[in-house]
């Protein structure tokens, strides 16, 4: 996309956001659903398909092109780009990592236009930051393969078309070997989905378990075909990759949100006779946080220009969601402090910030998995006895 093009999307999607979508946060926290017309335009824009190349019919973007747009959405409640999040990220990058061009011709026009929602359905019970310990099954049966397992937290699952189900093929394999991906559309017979999960935070962005019971699929559907088999962790591990890029880039968006909603507050809030912004002590604070958003905006871009020229897929997202999730959660802690009294009261942006962010330091590998990561790229062979 050239640099105008990018410029139209991003001010597009900025006016779109502050204007239709920011004076609806507190409805969509209280009501835990997004507004239909709000998903209409969210198609309308190309906002299901931005990282889809436009030969599928996305806009195709850049990993730096992306993380900008990424940021632009983390201005507001984070529900919204949970919509169309799995379409552009984990689930969606299924397909672009390891599909085959009759499998994407058939996806993802679809997923690029919202016709079609995608889920990503790994995480199990047992199975979350360690894929090796996946208890579903999937076995070939003539020209099928049978699934069996239930999946767990899957995002968008009440509502999505197809999950991507990733399943042990090959039960001899160890560790993280003899895992397949396989297309599993909503009206399979066996399929089920739970109850809309409730959560802390993120209301608006829908939770629930996948369960799978004799689930049939023909061979067509393993993503990659016959290739495919016992592929799925390492598609399962690029798609992650993309996805902690996309998701530091979110948490850099809400840093810049909440340092605005902070300081608005500390320029208009009086306390013996004069704004809070002229104490010292809150000072401090906004600068600590100026200072974590701008660090964290600057990890992002960087990042992101290494991710396209391939030098650095691994450590370096795994950096940048490490550094700026924790990064948003010290954010908005100081944004409530700030607030006092009113920035722990519903219907406060920041109150629900502070929920909404906990979450980031969870998904697309915790915490402590990306320390793992980062640590074991910088050391080697060292680093894995």
């Amino acid at each position: 996309m050239d640099a105008d093009d990018l410029t139209h999307v991003l001010e597009s999607v900025r006016d779109f956001i502050r204007t239709e979508v920011v004076p609806l946060e507190e409805q969509i926290d209280e009501q835990d659903v997004i507004p239909e017309r709000i998903v209409t335009q969210c198609k309308e824009m190309g906002l299901y398909g931005f990282t889809i190349p436009e030969q599928y019919g996305g806009l195709g973007l850049s990993a730096y092109e992306e993380v900008q747009l990424a940021m632009e959405l983390g201005w507001t409640t984070p529900a919204l780009r949970s919509l169309f999040g799995t379409n552009n990220g984990i689930a969606g990058h299924v397909l672009l990592e390891g599909a085959t061009e009759e499998q994407k011709k058939a996806w993802l026009p679809r997923l690029a236009s919202g016709e079609v929602t995608a889920s990503f359905g790994l995480t199990e019970a047992d199975a979350g930051s360690d894929p090796s310990a996946l208890a579903t099954t999937a076995k070939p049966d003539g020209d099928h393969w049978v699934i069996n397992g239930s999946k767990r937290y899957i995002t968008n699952s009440p509502v999505a078309d197809v999950i991507m189900v990733f399943a042990r093929t090959n039960p001899e394999a160890k560790g993280n070997r003899g895992i397949s991906t396989f297309l599993v559309p909503k009206d399979t017979p066996g399929l089920s989905i739970g109850p809309k999960d409730k959560k802390m935070g993120q209301a608006g962005a829908w939770t629930a378990d996948v369960h799978l019971d004799d689930v049939r699929v023909p061979h067509d559907n393993v993503v990659g075909g016959d290739k495919g088999v016992d592929q799925g962790f390492r598609i399962a591990a690029k798609c992650l990759a993309h996805g902690r890029l996309h998701i530091a880039a979110v948490c850099a968006g809400m840093a810049a949100r909440l340092v605005h909603e902070t300081t608005e507050f500390a320029k208009t809030r009086e306390q013996g006779g004069a704004p809070i912004a002229r104490f010292q002590l809150i000072q401090g604070l906004v600068a600590d946080s100026v200072t974590d958003y701008y660090a964290g905006r600057a990890l992002v871009l960087e990042t992101a220009k290494a991710f396209d020229a391939g030098t650095d897929k691994i450590a370096g997202p795994a950096a940048a969601k490490y550094f700026c999730s924790e990064m948003v959660g010290r954010v908005a802690d100081r944004a409530v402090q700030v607030h006092g009294g009113a920035g722990y009261m519903r219907g406060v942006p920041v109150e629900r910030f502070y929920r909404d962010v906990r979450l980031f330091r969870i998904y697309e590998g915790t915490s402590q998995i990306q320390q793992v990561i980062i640590a074991r790229d910088a050391l080697g062979p060292a680093a894995r006895g």
